[in-house]
């Protein structure tokens, strides 16, 4: 169930950056995103990332039950408390998410805006925009 979800979560970040990677790659037009896509991208990054984070937290704990605690491992690591594992793990990451892209959405960029990168992350955007990223280095620094 656990590397189920990990499997999951990892096909999933691969695929929301390889199409526009893949595109940019093939075409040979100027590779563009647009704001809302960059956002998007970013929402989704953001949100995969930390779910793998947890989920690996959570795996880290089942075989910590596994190896410490042998014979209680049936009753701790019920499929109830793994669904519940799983079910934060997503919370936390649609949460941690929501303030990485919250927090850019506040931001205004004005002068350049090409990012030297295949995929809009955090601290590029960061580097492009023309207000004061404090709060944001703050978010960041707070949900690493």
């Amino acid at each position: 169930f656990l590397l189920f979800n990990l499997s999951f979560i990892d096909l999933c970040y691969s695929c929301v950056f390889t199409p526009k990677m893949l595109n940019d790659l093939v075409s040979k037009s100027e590779n563009i995103i647009s704001f809302v896509g960059c956002m998007t991208q970013l929402f989704f990054f953001c949100f995969f990332v930390n779910s793998e984070c947890y989920v690996l937290v959570a795996m880290a704990y089942d075989r910590y039950v596994a190896i410490c605690k042998p014979l209680l491992y049936t009753v701790t690591m019920a499929p109830q408390v793994c669904a519940l594992l799983m079910f934060s793990s997503y919370a936390v990451g649609f949460a941690g998410a929501m303030a990485h892209t919250g927090s850019m959405l506040r931001l205004s960029f004005c002068d350049s805006n090409v990012i030297d990168h295949y995929l809009c992350e955090v601290l590029p955007l960061l580097q492009l925009s023309c207000s004061s990223t404090q709060s944001n280095r703050l978010v960041f620094l707070l949900l690493s």
